[in-house]
């Protein structure tokens, strides 16, 4: 492609500054480490934990939780949204393996998120794409 072409491709290029992309990649044994009482309080709400309980090795779904807690955290702060405490950020599964849904108990309605999670041995990943409404 030649530069004029580029140019023109770059100049007519509209970028939505309404929305945002965050990610986090948590290594499992790290995690475990600083997987303290303490920050199981400071940063899970009852529902997250009434879904982590139920697994017989709940260390990943508490991991994957807070990976996608860290995705949102991030996208927001691309918007220049600030969120007061991480359990303003809920992560809630409607059955196991469900679909996961993204709950901001300070900006409800505020924003349309699309969140998804993955591990695979010793990571966990989860992005998250976050649109202003």
């Amino acid at each position: 492609m030649e530069n004029d072409a580029l140019h023109k491709l770059f100049t007519n290029f509209n970028i939505d500054k309404n929305f945002a992309i965050g990610n986090d990649l948590v290594y499992l044994p790290n995690f475990e480490t600083s997987f303290t009482p303490a920050f199981i309080a400071k940063v899970y709400t009852q529902p997250e934990l009434a879904y982590c309980q139920q697994f017989s090795q709940p260390l990943l779904r508490y991991a994957s939780t807070w990976a996608a807690k860290e995705a949102v955290y991030k996208a927001l702060k691309q918007l220049g949204t600030a969120i007061a405490g991480w359990q303003n950020i809920e992560i809630l599964r409607n059955k196991i393996a469900g679909q996961p849904t993204v709950v901001l108990h300070q900006y409800p309605n505020k924003f349309d998120i699309s969140l998804s999670i993955s591990h695979d041995g010793d990571y966990v990943w989860a992005v998250v794409v976050v649109k202003q409404l």
